[in-house]
């Protein structure tokens, strides 16, 4: 699924060069005062055009976090600005099994109201930064799982919204099609100049990707530690400085998980 939303203000901030994504001193506890505390005291920047990566144990609040720079969730604490439009890419493409690939990634086009045949031109355009532009016309149960995502990926650009918010979004798909997905992705972030907020379980996948890997802890999620990635660009995931700085995140994320496990 592909959510797009607006946050107040943003406009002002992105005019003033502030960053993209500023969560400040975020908290968020479900069900009340005695329920559990997901998030606590987050504070954290995205920089306009930067590509950041959260790895942490599974519980850990980053799915939570993106709900709300979303807007999907309000924080219980603290606050949270977006500099424009936030679209969110899911695991799970849920794409509309009724419709084309075309019609799929139209659809954003349509809520805002633009013509049929100028959407569907656009639409086509955003298949072709896919690389599945001779799809335009089969349906998701045509496709395979990479290209439905890479059809949900296309929905989500066609969103036109400069930050993105990536919720595993190629978790469930085989070694090789993720290898492909991380290369056009990459093309199309420093194409468009866009900002990512990026959650994986995989950290070499966040090591692949992003500038900056942050991690998280256990639940209640802080920021643990950030990681600059310093490895030029293109990068492989195989590449040895990828995996030495996977391997010392890991190292810690492991330590994250055995003190909650205590």
């Amino acid at each position: 699924m592909t959510i797009a939303s607006s946050r107040a203000g943003a406009a002002t901030e992105d005019t003033k060069g502030g960053p993209a994504v500023a969560l400040r001193g975020v908290s968020k506890r479900y069900a009340g005062e005695n329920g559990v505390l997901a998030l606590d005291g987050i504070t954290l920047d995205a920089a306009p055009g930067e590509f950041v990566c959260l790895v942490g144990a599974s519980g850990c609040g980053k799915s939570t976090l993106l709900n709300l720079a979303s807007g999907l969730d309000e924080p219980t604490g603290g606050t949270v600005s977006v500099a424009g439009d936030a679209a969110f890419m899911f695991q799970d493409h849920a794409l509309f099994p009724w419709l084309s690939a075309v019609d799929n990634v139209a659809m954003p086009l349509r809520l805002k109201g633009v013509r049929k045949q100028e959407r569907l031109a656009e639409a086509r355009e955003y298949l072709s930064a896919v690389h599945l532009e001779e799809f335009a016309d089969r349906r998701p149960h045509e496709l395979s799982g990479g290209m439905r995502q890479r059809v949900a990926l296309a929905r989500t650009l066609a969103t036109q919204a400069p930050v993105l918010l990536m919720d595993e979004p190629f978790g469930a798909l085989d070694a090789m099609t993720r290898d492909l997905l991380h290369d056009e992705l990459e093309s199309i972030w420093r194409t468009r100049g866009l900002t990512v907020l990026f959650v994986t379980h995989n950290v070499r996948e966040a090591v692949r990707l992003g500038d900056r890997v942050v991690l998280l802890s256990s639940r209640p999620g802080r920021v643990v530690a950030e990681y600059p990635v310093d490895v030029p660009r293109p990068r492989r995931i195989e590449d040895p400085d990828v995996a030495a700085l996977a391997g010392e995140i890991t190292v810690a994320l492991r330590k994250e998980v055995a003190r909650h496990g205590a």
